[in-house]
């Protein structure tokens, strides 16, 4: 069976068009449409937070609150995340994005003495401690309460975001590479500062023991993510001319135990620039295989990994900021990239054989997801993570109006919330296990905030009490999301959401318009087929059972009266 030229052509224009939509936005006129997301922002009486209408927020810890071992919120809130605790309970690990001032010990110090200098990693002469570190908090969504919330880790320098890892720890990164000697007001440095820490997620009032992660490096660190099947954990860099690290542990899930630090290259492309901002080096939508390149002497007491690795062939990167790992891709915001430099949203696909000589073979692939170059549809993405139904939720760090924005899988981009206090950067967005609520930093004056409300997500509807919810959202149309992994192979998984009870259908055809391969899902209930036991799946064979060869193909989805195309890539 062959479908007409035509109608190909105008199913698979319209996809391009909306992939158009959502990346490119550059100098020229936008392409696609953004979306309505939840609706109109509603300005907040209380001139703090603007949200759509049936959304509501209220702030759970600000800086100066006295905390149940005594000591005061530190300032400065920044990255975050979420791990589930007993009886459903949430627990949020917190950083501080703090020098000399701001810390947990009063303004002047005063309650320095209720802490055992060992449990500082930098005392600063035991006068003026290092003021950056986190803090833990204890919440139910159920109760819509902070329960219990404390300092879990001192003494460290510019902790600014990090990242969760599956073994239920924080990786606080330090975004300062300064060394003993340095001084900032009354403190100063005793230390080499500049390193990760890990911090376990835990409801126990617990103060640890800061312990330098020196093998992931030594440069001004800004977040990580974590591969789930390796502990492979990748890492940005905020410079301006940063690279994309990976760290191989020597035994997975104990970083403090060693491991190997490595940078990403992009293949065939030594030492590229991809920042775009001069002119367009790296295209918009285009997958690229990587390798990865050995770093030494990783401590670097002259913070010049960048330049190592940039001399090796490394790729160079526009200020590394925000990353998050979801259903195998790696997320990552490079704050300034782009010719009129208002970010980037980049995403890696780690090899199958990731972190072995095999991924050569089929190395992981990187791609320029998003480049606005108009900030008034994104501005200076920072910290981002992905709704618990796909949605990339990315946090403004502009030089203006600070917005919370979402991208739908789909392709859609929409204003979730306005900073309608000041203009202090959002930090931190994470969603409770639950899915049920959303807690956001405002870094200045230092407050979280948990907003709960009607997320139109893709399982049903979460409800912001009760137990256990495995919904989150009502559907509210039909959509055909993008596929998973792409490119693949030898087999992948293809999402999609529907809006009314229908019988679904996926036809997968060549580049030529040749039927390929029919995937006949039957009746299927009105919800989403986002994860792998739900999703269809092709196993990259033909209907007469032959592989496929590499190349771009198309998958087209009929549900109903709905008709939806995509576009995905077999690669050897």
């Amino acid at each position: 069976m062959k479908i007409s030229r035509r109608h190909f052509l105008r199913s698979s224009g319209a996809i391009a068009l909306g992939f158009m939509g959502l990346r490119t936005f550059l100098a020229q006129p936008v392409f696609g449409q953004v979306g309505q997301g939840y609706g109109d922002l509603i300005p907040d009486p209380n001139g703090i937070l603007d949200l759509p209408e049936g959304f509501s927020y209220h702030v759970i810890s600000r800086t100066g609150d006295v905390m149940d071992d005594g000591f005061r919120v530190p300032a400065a809130h920044d990255g975050m995340a979420t791990f589930p605790a007993s009886n459903g309970k949430t627990i949020l690990v917190r950083n501080h994005e703090l020098i000399n001032s701001g810390s947990a010990f009063g303004a002047r110090n005063e309650l320095l003495g209720g802490v055992d200098q060992k449990l500082l990693y930098d005392a600063g002469k035991g006068r003026t401690p290092a003021a950056g570190g986190t803090t833990t908090l204890v919440y139910d969504t159920q109760t819509g309460q902070l329960q219990r919330h404390y300092l879990s880790l001192a003494g460290t320098l510019r902790n600014c975001a990090g990242g969760p890892t599956p073994w239920n720890s924080w990786i606080s990164c330090e975004e300062a590479a300064v060394s003993g000697g340095f001084t900032r007001g009354d403190f100063t440095a005793t230390k080499e500062h500049g390193y990760t820490f890990e911090v376990p997620a835990s409801a126990k009032i617990d103060l640890v023991m800061p312990v330098p992660l020196k093998a992931m490096g030594r440069f001004f660190h800004e977040a990580v993510a974590v591969h789930p099947e390796t502990s492979i954990v990748y890492q940005t860099e905020d410079r301006q001319d940063a690279l994309i690290y990976r760290f191989i542990p020597l035994r997975p899930g104990e970083l403090a135990a060693g491991g190997r630090l490595q940078a990403l290259k992009i293949r065939g492309m030594k030492s590229v620039d991809t920042r775009n901002w001069k002119r367009q080096v790296i295209q918009v939508g285009e997958p690229m295989d990587v390798e990865w390149l050995d770093i030494e002497n990783v401590e670097s007491p002259r913070n010049d990994l960048r330049y190592q690795g940039f001399a090796k062939g490394a790729s160079r990167f526009a200020r590394g900021e925000g990353m998050w790992y979801d259903m195998n891709v790696v997320y990552f915001a490079c704050t300034n990239g782009g010719a009129r430099r208002a970010g980037q949203i980049w995403r890696y696909w780690p090899s199958p054989f990731e972190g072995t000589p095999e991924e050569d073979k089929q190395p992981g692939r990187i791609e320029l997801f998003i480049e606005p170059n108009n900030s008034d549809l994104l501005e200076n993405a920072d910290n981002v993570t992905v709704a618990p139904w796909g949605d990339l939720i990315l946090c403004e760090d502009g030089s203006g109006e600070q917005f919370i924005v979402g991208v739908t899988p789909g392709g859609s981009i929409y204003k979730f919330a306005k900073n309608s206090m000041n203009t202090s950067e959002f930090a931190g967005a994470a969603f409770s296990p639950d899915g049920s609520t959303l807690f956001v930093n405002i870094q200045s004056p230092g407050m979280t905030l948990a907003i709960t409300g009607p997320w139109q997500g893709a399982l049903g509807t979460v409800k912001p009490k009760g137990k256990l919810i495995a919904t989150f959202g009502e559907v509210k149309g039909t959509e055909l999301l993008q596929n998973y992994p792409n490119p693949f192979n030898p087999e992948t998984w293809i999402p999609f959401r529907l809006g009314e009870d229908a019988h679904v259908e996926i036809n997968i055809y060549s580049s030529s318009g040749e039927l390929v391969r029919t995937l006949d899902l039957g009746y299927k209930r009105k919800g989403s087929y986002r994860r792998k036991s739900a999703a269809a799946y092709w196993d990259g064979q033909n209907d007469f059972g032959e592989r496929v060869s590499s190349g771009i193909y198309f998958y087209q989805m009929q549900a109903g009266k709905s008709t939806a195309m995509k576009k995905l890539v077999v690669r050897k």
